[in-house]
């Protein structure tokens, strides 16, 4: 039986409205400091820890907030403290990856229109482009930051309107056979529909819509922060073991839950399995990274891998064997918007110590070095140690 702490938490979690209303810099927002920048997962204990790719793309970022006026320059100043990398999910922002978020970057604001008090922020998805979420330092990267900033923000302010509802876009994504993390080519169409209707006299600029149609990740930040959204609607209920912060920064990997707000518990991160596109060796793979994890810890990506043939074919021979008892073990309840879908969501540390281990993650696999960018994609076995810790910690 559930116990009454997580299904309060839960339930706060599920009556939400997540909704994309408009896009603010973490500056206006959150009054983060010009000289700090935002990462996945959670802190680095020191700055010789900060993993390749994350370094490579807050040279990147440091460059394009004009704090460094090139990537060597941004390295010494972050070796040195002058530059410092803070986790985003402590700052009510996620971010896919090794992309790093900088104090003046446009943000998606997404917030909870049924309440109206809480908000989420991700960075613009960048798309099949040179992306920052990649973890590489180049001249490439930084051009495809300012064009995304600039005039694909443009288009994107111009179709907003009064707001766009977000799950019910990801109900069409898991319908079309989307996951919501690995897969959201259905649910991207749908918002790229959405845009073009609401924009007056519809998207006219080429390159923009030359970039939408081969996004098929365009949808994967928003629905990022809608999640981290209904997550966060349930924090500070005294004795919840509700999880509502999963991520990975290469070195750690880590979970809050809702009892304990803002405090991570943590594991060194291993490496997802997943089949390689390039010719490298197994061990140039780096530990999970990236804040996408809250879909899986929500439910949906890998742990709702049934609704998504591709995902399967692609992933199916890295879920562990006992996956289909954590799909159905780790979830909490239903939500009303997917229960056509016979969809479960949410996860709890209870659950995960009972069931004995965590949620499964569809993530990308990148480079530890930071030289070739993505590996492949793969599936992260989390571990049932955080999840225990955090319960005992709880209970203590």
């Amino acid at each position: 039986m559930l116990h009454p702490a997580d299904q309060l938490a839960f339930d706060k979690a599920m009556v939400t409205q997540p909704v994309w209303n408009r896009f603010n810099t973490a500056s206006e927002a959150l009054k983060l400091d010009e000289n700090v920048l935002l990462h996945a997962g959670p802190a680095f204990a020191s700055p010789d820890q900060i993993t390749a790719p994350i370094l490579n793309s807050a040279c990147v970022a440091a460059v394009w907030q004009g704090l460094a006026q090139n990537f060597d320059q941004a390295e010494a100043m972050i070796n040195a403290g002058e530059i410092v990398l803070k986790p985003a999910q402590d700052h009510d922002v996620v971010t896919p990856l090794a992309a790093v978020v900088s104090a003046d970057m446009p943000l998606h604001t997404v917030y909870d229109a049924w309440r109206g008090q809480q908000r989420v922020y991700a960075p613009i998805n960048a798309g099949s482009r040179p992306a920052m979420r990649l973890g590489l330092r180049s001249e490439a990267v930084l051009n495809h930051i300012r064009w995304l900033n600039t005039r694909f923000l443009d288009v994107l302010e111009k179709g907003i309107a009064e707001g766009i509802a977000l799950v019910p876009l990801a109900v069409i994504g898991l319908m079309g056979g989307d996951d919501c993390h690995g897969r959201t080519p259905v649910a991207a169409q749908a918002l790229t529909a959405e845009l073009q209707d609401r924009t007056t006299s519809g998207i006219t600029d080429d390159d923009v819509l030359a970039f939408m149609d081969s996004s098929p990740s365009l949808f994967l930040n928003l629905w990022m922060a809608a999640t981290k959204c209904m997550m966060k609607l349930a924090e500070g209920i005294e004795g919840s073991s509700f999880v509502t912060a999963a991520g990975g920064n290469g070195h750690e990997v880590g979970i809050q839950i809702s009892g304990l707000p803002g405090r991570w518990f943590t594991i060194p991160a291993s490496p997802p399995k997943g089949a390689f596109d390039v010719d490298l060796p197994q061990d140039r793979a780096l530990g999970a990274i990236g804040d996408s994890a809250v879909v899986e810890a929500f439910g949906l990506g890998a742990m709702a891998i049934d609704l998504s043939p591709q995902q399967k074919k692609g992933l199916g021979a890295y879920l562990p064997d006992d996956a289909q008892a954590r799909m159905s073990g780790l979830s909490v309840g239903a939500h009303p918007y997917f229960r056509a879908l016979d969809v479960r969501l949410g996860s709890t540390a209870r659950g995960a110590v009972e069931q004995g281990s965590g949620p499964v993650i569809g993530l990308g696999i990148l480079d530890r070095l930071g030289e070739a960018g993505r590996l492949g994609g793969g599936i992260y076995d989390m571990p049932v140690a955080p999840f225990a810790n955090a319960l005992k910690a709880q209970e203590a």
